[in-house]
Parts: C-alpha cells; sequence; structure tokens
C-alpha cells in the first residue's frame, strides 16, 4: 500500500520537511496553555499531509486520523516516460526573469490540468465517505478539522537534487544572458478550512478561526525555514467570480523562491520612508489612518482595520495589529484570540456590502483576501504584518474588469472612493 503506515507515525507532533525529510518538532501556537494538535504524514505521492485537530479525541492524541493513502498514485518525483519511450527524470517547474521589470514568471503548464469546479460528491477537499470505494481525495479521513497539504498542482515546487534559492546559478534561455532561468523551487499548500463543503470562512465558529490563525502561523513558520525561500505568502480566493476552481472552503499558502513585485515595491518605498523620516512607514500608516478616523471600519483592543487612503479596488479593507508585529508566528496569544473574532466580524459585513435589488437579500462577496508578512531575508527589518482584502464586485451582478490603462501599464483607476467604501462598512456595524 503507498503512502505513510500508521505504524510509522511520531507519537510527537511534527511537520516534515518536503526536501529532505527531516523531522522538525512542530510549533503551534498557544491557546490558553494548550494549541491545536499538528500531525503529520505523507499522502500516496510523496506530498505531505498535516491534519490539524482541535476536537477531542484527537487534539490530546488519545486517537490519530487515518494516516495512510490508498490512492495507485505514482512518485511526484518519478522519471518520466516520454512519448519516444525513452525516460528522463523529473524537472520540476521554471521560473524566468523578465528583463525589462527584473520579475520573476513561474512557467507552471501542468496547472491547465488542474480540477475545475467539480461536483459536492467528487470534490477532492472533502473527507472520504465512510465504507465508500476509492475515491480520488487528498485527505483519506471521513473527518478533520483543518487539513493542510501540497498542492498536487503546485506552480512552485522543490524537487530533491534541483538547487533552490538565489545560490542557482543562472541559466540563459536560447543562449541569451538576456533570459534568466532558475528552477521555481518553492512550495504551494492548500489549507482547507472546514470539512463542511457548503461552509464559507466567514460562517465558521470562532474557535476554528482561531485554529486555522495558528495553523497560518504554524505553516509560516515551517516554511520559512525551507531552502531557497524568500516570502511566505498566506491567502484564499473565495468566490467564482474571483476564478476558484473548488468551491469548498480553503485557501492556500505560497513559499516563493523570490520576492514578489508588490513586495518589492512596498520594501523600496519602506526604505526610502525610514531613510528620510527614520519612522516606520506601515506603523505610520495605521497611526495616520486612526488620527483621521474617516475610513476607520472596526477597531478591536489589539487590531486595527481600515480603507487605505489610495484604495485600488472597487472593495478594499485592510487589517492590521496596533503592535508592530513582522508575521503571524510574532502575535501574542491575546493577539490570536483578538484576530479571529475581529476577522469573522470583519467577513459578516463584508458579505452584507452589496444586496441583490430584487431580492433584497445579501451578496456573498467574492474577494481574495492575503497576508502581507515580513520577508524571509534581507529587508526583514521593514516588514510589518497586515491583512490586505479586495474584491472585483463593483456593483451587484458588474465585475471591474481591469482597463487597458490599468492591465498593460499598471496604472489603477479606482470606480469609487475610498471614504465612500469606509462610509457603506461603517453603516453595516
Amino acid at each position: 500500500m503507498a503512502g505513510l503506515r500508521r505504524e510509522d507515525a511520531h507519537d510527537e507532533d511534527t511537520t516534515v520537511d518536503g526536501t529532505t525529510g527531516t523531522q522538525r518538532v512542530a510549533q503551534p501556537g498557544v491557546r490558553n496553555g494548550t494549541g491545536p494538535r499538528f500531525t503529520s504524514t505523507r499522502l500516496a505521492d510523496g506530498r505531505e499531509l498535516v491534519y490539524v485537530d482541535d476536537t477531542e479525541p484527537y487534539l490530546s492524541g488519545a486517537a490519530t486520523r487515518r494516516l495512510d493513502d490508498p490512492r495507485p498514485l505514482a512518485d511526484r518525483f518519478a522519471p518520466v516516460v516520454g512519448p519516444d519511450g525513452h525516460t528522463t527524470p523529473f524537472v520540476g517547474p521554471q521560473m524566468r526573469r523578465d528583463p525589462l521589470t527584473g520579475e520573476w514568471v513561474p512557467m507552471a503548464s501542468h496547472r491547465m490540468n488542474r480540477t475545475f469546479l467539480p461536483a459536492a460528491d467528487s470534490c477532492p477537499l472533502c473527507p472520504a465517505k465512510p465504507g465508500a470505494a476509492y475515491s480520488d481525495g487528498e485527505i483519506p479521513d471521513t473527518a478533520y478539522d483543518v487539513a493542510v497539504f501540497e498542492n498536487r498542482f503546485a506552480a512552485l515546487m522543490q524537487v530533491p537534487g534541483e538547487s533552490t534559492g538565489e545560490s542557482t546559478d543562472p541559466v540563459a534561455l536560447d543562449g541569451e544572458d538576456l533570459w534568466t532561468v532558475r528552477p521555481a523551487a518553492g512550495r504551494c499548500e492548500v489549507v482547507v478550512f472546514s470539512s463542511d463543503h457548503d461552509a464559507s470562512f466567514g460562517t465558521l465558529p470562532v474557535e476554528r478561526v482561531r485554529t486555522i490563525v495558528d495553523t497560518w502561523a504554524q505553516r509560516t513558520e515551517a516554511l520559512s525555514v525551507l531552502p531557497g525561500i524568500e516570502q511566505v505568502f498566506a491567502f484564499e480566493n473565495r468566490g467564482r467570480e474571483i476564478g476558484v476552481t473548488l468551491p469548498h472552503p480553503h485557501g492556500q499558502i505560497y513559499a516563493l523562491p523570490y520576492v514578489t513585485p508588490r513586495t518589492t515595491a512596498m520594501l523600496r518605498e519602506a526604505r526610502a520612508y525610514r531613510d528620510r523620516t527614520g519612522g516606520s512607514l506601515l506603523a505610520d500608516v495605521v497611526a495616520a489612518e486612526l488620527r483621521a478616523g474617516v475610513r476607520v471600519v472596526l477597531e478591536s483592543e489589539h487590531w486595527v482595520a481600515y480603507v487605505p487612503a489610495a484604495a485600488k479596488w472597487p472593495v478594499e479593507v485592510h487589517l492590521a495589529p496596533r503592535r508592530d508585529v513582522l508575521d503571524l508566528p510574532g502575535l501574542t496569544d491575546a493577539e490570536r484570540d483578538d484576530l479571529a473574532a475581529t476577522y469573522l466580524t470583519l467577513l459578516q459585513r463584508l458579505d452584507r456590502f452589496f444586496v441583490d435589488p430584487a431580492t433584497g437579500e445579501p451578496i456573498p462577496l467574492p474577494y481574495i483576501s492575503g497576508w502581507h508578512q515580513a520577508v524571509v531575508g534581507e529587508g526583514r527589518e521593514l516588514g510589518r504584518l497586515h491583512l490586505q482584502l479586495f474584491s472585483v464586485l463593483r456593483a451587484p451582478g458588474k465585475l471591474k474588469y481591469l482597463a487597458g490603462v490599468e492591465s498593460g501599464m499598471a496604472a489603477w483607476i479606482s470606480d469609487t472612493t475610498p471614504e465612500r467604501i469606509a462610509a457603506r462598512l461603517q453603516e453595516l456595524a
């Protein structure tokens, strides 16, 4: 039987380094002296699966989720047999540097074949059905609280034997030094928020959201130490309008072998601001929004939600801690508790932002929500944790399509004003 046998599991909660296979003791966040239990295993093709349990008997370790994967999947790094019958070593995805912008662009053509809007009874994120025959689900147990696994259709992948990180010698594409090629040697994980196919993040109980916060923090910590990783980005895409291919409530975490263009721009501005004023740009933005007050939409003991003064999207909100925190692992127990409740409140307001004019019913908001964290290496001290949430829905039944100047030149034009967005969210309080 493929996959990790039950007797291969460890009594200790562990995560596995996906490159070397060595064991690392997990560092779950603290929740009143205890935290969720992280239990790692391997799927049939070698990808890591982590169960995150906050309910008994799994939280205490009195029982263990199913650790074996019965699917007849080949090892994901197995040699590839070509059309001519010749066998060649597996080669991971690559990325190319755009010489005009300096941006890295991963080439992930295999993602064209990923699962697209499956029926509820064949969703790969749902738990296995008790007593059912084999199905191609990613989570072998019949129940789970939260689960994390390496994406089967990963755009970034660390392949054994391939170099990772900036130390990789650049390869010239087509013999031209202008075009640099490197392995896209990162990692993509899926975080499944609930076993309920019809749930959404905003309908989860606050205790489960607290577990997800711990999961984001623990996975950020684990992924940040992988070789060559420069940035960790945890995010959720919600809604068909956003392009979601699996409606089951889930998010993703990318461990990137480069710093993304947006983060590069923020670091550039933060560095220039520090050199000019001696201050922290991201901290001073939060302070300025609090002083102005007009765009602040939600405050708690530890968190502030506001519409940024130069918001680009039809609906956009940032959620930031009051204290300077670099990343999710740096949050205290109290800040994590407060975040779970505050984020739920914010999502529930956003799901009432638009109303169907025909029925008067709220329209669930399609959105992208992502955590901006300090980078792993150079420039880390310039970072400050904050969440950015935005939607492409500009009115009931109307999406914001990027205009030519926006798509072609990244020159944004807002369809509304930040003050209008904030006023609507304040009204919903």
